[in-house]
């Protein structure tokens, strides 16, 4: 499968682009400063910006499916990334192909994410965490939700808690509707791990995924 790939130099971004060359995967990275990409040299890289719509319709040519791995940098700062991307990202793949479409988001996008939590740690959650600290983190994830359920695209939106760099376990807890009681944190590799999954599974497509340890 030939796959384009956003955020591919990020953290996680990193993690599913060398599961998919490990896979037999042929992967287009777009990167700003393909000297910094560890695997520029057994990708098709694109050099530019995801701001960029003509980046961005080179990165989607010939491909199947596309992940994107895109996010904030600092939890405070507003930087718009993913406001300012996925319309772009999205418009240029109903334009251009292909459907499929898998996103890293956030536990935080939707209104329903702590239901299943205790009071306690949702009160601390709602209105410390994501509304003090992670307020515009928070607010872009919202957004590309809302992006993504007014596309066209097979779409996906893989919604963690807190990512962890530490090694995958192999095991966690999905969800629909909301956030699995207690879920904290789970490592990135395991998140990789499932959204790798998802290019086979069409289970998820166009509904958000909660994920947790």
């Amino acid at each position: 499968m030939n796959i384009a790939i956003f955020g591919a130099n990020g953290r996680t971004g990193s993690l599913l682009t060398g599961r998919a060359l490990a896979a037999g995967h042929t992967v287009t990275a777009l990167v700003r400063q393909p000297k910094n990409f560890p695997y520029a040299g057994r990708t098709r890289v694109v050099e530019g910006s995801v701001f960029d719509p003509a980046a961005i319709a080179d990165t989607l040519r010939h491909t199947d499916a596309v992940f994107s791995a895109l996010g904030a940098h600092s939890p405070v700062k507003k930087e718009d990334v993913l406001e300012r991307a996925m319309p772009l990202i999205t418009a240029g793949m109903e334009r251009y192909g292909p459907r499929r479409l898998i996103a890293l988001g956030s536990a935080g996008a939707l209104p329903t994410s702590l239901d299943k939590q205790p009071a306690w740690r949702r009160w601390i959650v709602q209105t410390i965490v994501y509304n003090v600290f992670l307020k515009y983190p928070v607010a872009s994830q919202i957004d590309q939700y809302r992006v993504l359920s007014a596309s066209n695209l097979d779409w996906t939106m893989v919604m963690p808690p807190m990512l962890t760099d530490g090694p995958a376990r192999g095991h966690y807890r999905i969800d629909a509707d909301a956030l699995p009681r207690n879920g904290a944190r789970i490592s990135r590799s395991d998140v990789a791990d499932f959204m790798m999954l998802q290019l086979t599974n069409p289970q998820w497509i166009k509904k958000g995924v909660y994920i947790t340890w």
